[in-house]
């Protein structure tokens, strides 16, 4: 079956990285790979309007708070292609739950004049915490529920401890504790030619720890 065809997120990305990994990850097979892996996702966003035109208007509504300033604007449009590009992990819904909205306005903060305030890291943490209770009161847990919110994690906390953060030794804490995780998935992925089973969160955050630290910090400096 091609693997544009498969409706289970998880083997299509399985398949994918099997396919490159025989292959031996020559150019062409990466080209192969980049080039099927789009089109996949051009092909869930189209079979998700409604996911589609959800995440286009919330990011609309996004750009206009970020105003006209470019990074701001260029955070907006990379979460927005993102975002689509990832609807396939929505599996069997057809559009965003609540606490997927929740979750990219977190991972969004960085754009806002909010993402610089005192109150940015304990807001962080509250949506962080209602969107989770969300999904799960709701049933509206998700492959992309999941991975939004570790990629949320990562961007705004890593932006926020490189932007906001003095202490060198907490700096490279946070990016380790943040950036370890993704790195050792990544490797797994790529060797194994599969994704690994990810660890449950009590396991593989001590990053949760060190939100709460950055957090306060952030808030008792300003």
């Amino acid at each position: 079956m091609p693997v544009s065809d498969l409706t289970d997120s998880r083997a299509a990305t399985d398949a994918l990285l099997g396919t490159l990994r025989q292959e031996g990850w020559r150019p062409r097979a990466v080209s192969r790979f980049l080039w099927q892996a789009a089109d996949r996702s051009a092909r869930q966003a189209a079979r998700r309007p409604r996911a589609l035109a959800q995440v286009t208007a919330l990011h609309c509504l996004l750009l206009a708070r970020a105003g006209q300033q470019r990074p701001g604007r260029g955070w907006v449009t990379a979460s927005w292609a993102l975002g689509v590009l990832h609807l396939g992990l929505l599996e069997h819904r057809d559009r965003l739950a609540p606490a997927d909205v929740l979750t990219l306005i977190r991972a969004n903060l960085p754009a806002t004049a909010v993402g610089s305030s005192r109150w940015s890291g304990l807001l962080a943490i509250a949506l962080d915490q209602a969107d989770g209770r969300l999904a799960r009161s709701q049933g509206t847990v998700s492959p992309f529920g999941d991975y939004a919110d570790s990629f949320a994690d990562a961007a705004f906390w890593t932006w926020l401890t490189l932007r906001h953060e003095p202490s060198r030794r907490v700096r490279v804490a946070a990016i380790a504790a943040w950036a370890a995780p993704v790195a050792t998935v990544t490797a797994l992925a790529i060797g194994r030619g599969r994704m690994p089973e990810r660890p449950r969160p009590a396991l593989l955050r001590p990053a949760a720890a060190m939100q709460g630290v950055v957090a306060l910090r952030h808030f008792l400096r300003r």
